[in-house]
């Protein structure tokens, strides 16, 4: 799989005017072994997105995982926009430490692509997680969060 990660982050600033907002930055978006697909996305420090303590608000921290995923979602499945429309379903956030300064979000996708696209082609509408870690640019993590996407057929 080749995933031109330029587009990718093109793409999703564009289709999600909110990642704009909050000044989110695509940092990687690259395959990874089995047909996987990983992207990372960044939330710089800014008194505009900060909380009542300093830190990133929650719903930024959120924005920035849910925007991971769906990168992750377009570079595994941007080949099928013509026929299908991808949709987050659900998603579930653990707030497990306080951040401070610049988070990263790290996305995977939970599913191989492959299994995904035959449950389309099979006249499904296919159900996937992407698993979502949440750190600091120093490594510690700070929230954990999965997303459950469909491919919804045109």
């Amino acid at each position: 799989m080749t995933i031109d990660s330029r587009q990718v982050a093109a793409g999703m600033l564009e289709a999600v005017p909110f990642a704009r907002t909050l000044g989110l930055e695509f940092v990687e978006v690259a395959p990874e072994a089995e047909g996987g697909v990983r992207a990372v996305v960044r939330l710089p420090d800014s008194p505009a997105t900060h909380n009542h303590i300093g830190g990133p608000h929650a719903g930024a921290i959120f924005t920035l995982g849910e925007t991971a995923s769906g990168a992750v979602v377009l570079a595994a499945f941007g080949q099928l926009l013509d026929r299908a429309v991808p949709l987050a379903v659900r998603a579930e956030i653990a707030y497990r430490k306080l951040a401070m300064g610049p988070v990263l979000a790290t996305a995977r996708l939970g599913r191989p692509a492959v299994e995904v696209i035959e449950e389309l082609e099979a006249g499904q509408r296919p159900e996937f997680p992407v698993a979502v870690q949440i750190a600091t640019e120093d490594g510690k993590s700070t929230a954990e969060m999965t997303v459950i996407w469909t491919l919804r057929p045109n």
